[in-house]
């Protein structure tokens, strides 16, 4: 058998935590190591240091699922597990701020168990829960993308090659690599070292940080226009 993911649940609903974890059992590749009902439970369960995946709730009482998330990642870093938000609501506010805190993906806790078994492996396995254009969506229609944008491109973005930038608008329109290399005559290989030059020169973790990061500097609207 390969490697078991160890997985926490953070929910402040005693009843729901114990009926997904009766529905993970099955999954011979998981193994429970702790659970949370709240975000500061959720943070200490993350610090001890053997989850690898967490599922984690928003709304729960005395600190919500967004601000625990992003506690974990500005405190531990590339240390911290990853984070699967389990959400009521589809593309809602709180998803939103959900990714903008660092979450590796969200599902709906209404998803069949098989969905949520594939998710908590694919992100563990380094993968992301939403496809780039749902949090383009997402962005869109937050109150920072209708605010005027800064007169000046950040001096790291500035620091792109001709073709990098080209890429990272093609990635933050939510564009595979296997379709930013037809538009672009290369390789999804080539495409997929230009996305990994991008994100070390703009400090970014992954896409979805570079989907945000292209419409809080307004640069999706820059190349619209």
């Amino acid at each position: 058998m390969s490697e078991r993911i160890r997985y926490a649940i953070c929910d402040d609903h005693g009843l729901f935590r114990t009926g997904l974890a009766m529905i993970l059992k099955h999954a011979e590749d998981l193994e429970l190591v702790g659970e949370a009902q709240n975000g500061r439970e959720a943070i200490a369960l993350a610090e001890r240091g053997d989850v690898d995946v967490m599922l984690m709730d928003i709304r729960m009482p005395d600190m919500d699922g967004i601000q625990a998330t992003r506690a974990i990642r500005e405190r531990m870093g590339e240390r911290a597990p990853r984070i699967l938000v389990l959400t009521t609501l589809d593309l809602d506010e709180a998803v939103e701020r959900s990714v903008r805190a660092g979450a590796s993906g969200f599902i709906l806790k209404a998803a069949e168990p098989e969905l949520l078994v594939a998710a908590i492996r694919s992100i563990h396995a380094g993968g992301r829960l939403f496809a780039s254009n749902a949090v383009a969506e997402l962005l869109e229609q937050s109150p920072l993308a209708q605010s005027p944008q800064p007169v000046e491109l950040p001096a790291a973005y500035q620091t792109l090659s001709e073709r990098e930038r080209d890429i990272f608008i093609l990635a933050a329109a939510g564009l595979s690599n296997a379709e930013i290399a037809a538009k672009e005559f290369v390789s999804a290989g080539t495409v997929k070292t230009h996305i990994s030059h991008i994100l070390q020169k703009l400090s970014l973790r992954d896409r979805i940080q570079l989907v945000v990061y292209a419409y809080e500097h307004g640069i999706i609207e820059r190349s619209r226009a």
